[in-house]
């Protein structure tokens, strides 16, 4: 029986009614890190918490992928099936940068500024049927 794993665990809450990004932050300086890390990077401190990110934010760069990533990356595609893709920072409320994969792939639909929130979508099969769920960026209507 196939079911719905995360792509990462500790990544994001999964499974979830309303699912959300995991991050660090540091209960000294009190900076923010994703994805959430056992110690601070900014002051090397060991007492973080774990904590939900918001699931709105503002695309803060962005640019479109168009080749095959190198490995590690795994997906269902290969060098002749992958498509272009959008790759982007998010700044989420209070300064936080996030990386992900972009939902939008036309370079006329996308502009510095706008509104985003975070979504979570099935991103691969496994061989076993398991559907492997990630994070993705899109832009709000």
């Amino acid at each position: 029986m196939s079911k719905q794993v995360p792509i990462a665990e500790g990544l994001f809450t999964w499974p979830a009614a309303r699912p959300a990004l995991l991050a660090s932050r540091c209960r000294h300086c009190g900076i923010a890190s994703f994805p959430a890390a056992e110690s601070c990077m900014a002051c090397s401190g060991q007492d973080v918490a774990i904590e939900e990110l918001p699931g709105r934010g503002t695309l803060w760069t962005w640019t479109i992928q168009q080749f095959m990533p190198k490995t590690p990356y795994k997906s269902n595609e290969t060098a002749q099936t992958v498509r272009p893709y959008g790759v982007g920072y998010v700044e989420l409320p209070g300064g936080l940068r996030v990386e992900g994969r972009l939902t939008e792939n036309d370079p006329q639909k996308l502009h510095i500024g706008m509104p985003m929130e975070v979504v979570f979508e099935p991103y691969r099969t496994e061989d076993n049927g398991d559907e492997v769920i990630s994070f993705f960026f899109k832009p709000v209507n």
